[in-house]
């Protein structure tokens, strides 16, 4: 038995589109039938539950009359606006033969890279807990545009485990874990366990074959365990026909041990969730301050800027060269940087008023690269 998995109270689940519904899009009631057993069954051993389940834009094709997943962003949000009241019902009225209650959240990068909105998003996850429902968490598809988009549910789920404070992260796939190469390949063999990523180094990670209406693949499920074991969460990646054998502790699929240490902070999703809108070049000195001293970015320090950006987006941070050494979320609209540009804070204040005295970067809003 894996104890890691044995001694987990709180665990995140993540389920994809292939595991969930039929390969015309629609959802097939007895996987899903299936899978609220399996975390109704962990529940009653005592262990919190967070199900992050794909599967929007799958379960609104059908009654779209939409024989594969749309390319085109209104589509798609079209179809999840459809989809995920069905996903959610279905959901709703499988764990009610357990008594459970369902608590849906839809998120998007926004709702979590903010302070004020972090701090929001974690208390209602600790709220819905603490009432005994069961979180199910999905990307809010029918608002998110590219800019602000988790781009697959894989990262979501490693990022909500890291939000929710998680024990363990279960990635269920239509894949029974990672082989050493193309699951279909004669000689291929399961990887059971990885403790050291440098052995993924010797891997060909390919795609899991998904039915076609998912977003995932192999890649963006060891790219999510990087994502959680970097922040001491363990995760386990098997098939969803195996969820309760990995849920119970058995030796199934892949797991994937802790390579860094608990850290509660939203910058874990400002560096893994976002995508930067513009930059900020900064001098040698303010690169120092920034990378080693853990100082705030301060106009003095900025010599260039690129992009279109308001106040709170996030940016990445260049040095001299051109390299990204950190992101944060900017203070300022890009078109107020140029005038602030090598000035000191005093003369900022003196000229522009106290509004202008604030930091270019908060330390509290900024990570490392």
């Amino acid at each position: 038995m894996r104890e890691p998995v044995t001694a987990a109270r709180r665990v995140v689940v993540k389920v994809g589109s292939s595991s969930l519904t039929t390969a015309e899009g629609g959802i097939d009631p007895d996987r899903v039938h299936e899978l609220v057993d399996v975390l109704a069954g962990a529940r009653a051993r005592g262990v919190e539950v967070v199900l992050v389940s794909s599967g929007a834009i799958a379960a609104g094709l059908a009654p779209l009359h939409l024989k594969r997943r749309p390319r085109a962003l209104p589509a798609q949000q079209a179809a999840a606006a459809v989809g995920q009241g069905l996903l959610v019902h279905r959901y709703t009225e499988e764990l009610a033969r357990h008594g459970v209650v369902a608590g849906q959240v839809l998120l998007t990068v926004d709702d979590v890279t903010r302070r004020s909105h972090y701090r929001n998003a974690h208390q209602t996850f600790a709220k819905l807990l603490e009432l005994g429902t069961l979180p199910i968490v999905n990307e809010n598809d029918t608002v998110a545009t590219s800019e602000i988009r988790f781009g697959d549910n894989d990262r979501l789920a490693a990022l909500v485990a890291h939000l929710v404070h998680a024990d363990l992260l279960v990635l269920l796939s239509d894949v029974d874990g990672l082989y050493d190469g193309p699951p279909t390949a004669p000689g291929t063999r399961l990887v059971p366990e990885v403790s050291d990523w440098s052995v993924l180094e010797t891997i060909s990670i390919g795609s899991t074959g998904a039915a076609g209406v998912g977003t995932g693949g192999m890649v963006t499920k060891v790219e999510a365990a990087r994502i959680a074991t970097g922040a001491g969460i363990p995760v386990v990646l098997t098939s969803a026909d195996r969820a309760g054998a990995a849920l119970a502790g058995e030796e199934v699929g892949t797991l994937f041990r802790p390579t860094g240490k608990r850290r509660p902070s939203r910058l874990l999703w400002l560096k893994h969730a976002t995508e930067p809108l513009g930059s900020l070049t900064l001098d040698a000195g303010a690169v120092r301050a920034v990378t080693q001293r853990g100082a705030s970015l301060l106009a003095a320090g900025v010599t260039g800027l690129s992009g279109t950006f308001i106040a709170g987006d996030p940016v990445d941070l260049l040095d001299p060269d051109g390299l990204p050494v950190a992101r944060g979320l900017v203070n300022f609209d890009a078109e107020e940087v140029p005038a602030l540009l090598g000035r000191s804070t005093g003369d900022l204040k003196r000229e522009l008023g106290a509004a202008y005295e604030r930091e270019v970067v908060h330390r509290d809003d900024l990570v490392l690269l």
